[in-house]
């Protein structure tokens, strides 16, 4: 038995919509029994993207998180739904019975990820179903099919071979959301998480400082990350937590310089002007 899983790569995201509007062409008015009913032409989106912007002038970052059902393993909604009207498959995918599910508003509230919606005409909860109407038919889901910059990865957990599972296998994709402790199928790589950046400068001669080695260093765990500076003297740390960091630039002729960091929020340090070393 096959045990189905996503992940998504958001730093591939590019925010394009397609996997949106492939979504709502599949399941606009039509009606795949037993898994799902039509959805309506306005108000649902199965598959929606977050946009996440970091930072200000004159260092701004923008992110898109694909948004689904992240088919839990632990799922509040199928603990919500009366007479058995929200199950899980054996292969993972939780399914919202059309039928039994009329009248059950608790099931759209039941959800953390708020990825559950309600059909005011049909007085009927619904959502993905990670397309499982084409799984049967050995076809894989509409927004994975069209994603032009491979953002979404579909395949079966249980096969050691699979794209998704040796990605998973690999300890680098976690859960939107973990607090949820939902025990999603759906996993991401590339979250934003908090950055450090900065530009420098050789202050004597006021021009932009290339190659430029920067380590960071986190105050409480003492590991340091480093880098360099690029033609235009900007350099970056991101995926980073709250904390207290410090942050030193060397560069041979030049007095080294350390900047300490409370980061709470993404952090521009402006322009840190190099002086030349004394001889």
């Amino acid at each position: 038995m096959a045990k189905w899983a996503m992940v998504i790569d958001v730093s591939r995201c590019t925010g394009c919509y397609c996997c949106f509007t492939a979504c709502k062409d599949e399941y606009w008015d039509n009606d795949y029994p037993p898994y799902s009913a039509g959805q309506p032409k306005h108000g649902q989106f199965w598959i929606d993207l977050v946009k996440k912007e970091r930072g200000m002038y004159p260092w701004v970052k923008v992110a898109y998180i694909p948004l689904l059902c992240m088919q839990c393993d632990d799922a509040p909604c199928v603990k919500a739904a009366k007479n058995g009207s929200v199950y899980k498959r054996p292969d993972g995918i939780v399914i919202i019975d059309s039928q039994k599910a009329v009248g059950q508003r608790q099931i759209v509230d039941a959800c953390p990820y708020h990825v559950i919606f309600w059909n005011e005409e049909k007085q009927l909860p619904q959502k993905c179903t990670f397309c499982v109407h084409m799984l049967e038919e050995g076809k894989i889901p509409k927004c994975v099919q069209v994603c032009p910059s491979q953002a979404l990865v579909f395949g079966d957990l249980e096969e050691p071979k699979s794209n998704v599972s040796k990605i998973v296998a690999s300890g680098k994709t976690e859960a939107l959301n973990p607090e949820h402790k939902t025990k999603p199928r759906v996993y991401y790589l590339g979250v934003p998480k908090l950055f450090i950046a900065g530009s420098v400068v050789y202050g004597d001669v006021d021009e932009c400082a290339e190659g430029v080695s920067v380590t960071l260093v986190d105050q409480s765990t003492r590991r340091s990350t480093e880098t360099s500076t690029n033609n235009f003297g900007d350099f970056e740390f991101d995926g980073l937590g709250t904390g207290k960091y410090s942050v030193k630039f060397e560069c041979k002729g030049y007095a080294a310089k350390t900047v300490d960091v409370d980061l709470k929020t993404d952090k521009h340090l402006g322009v840190v002007n190099l002086t030349r070393a004394r001889p």
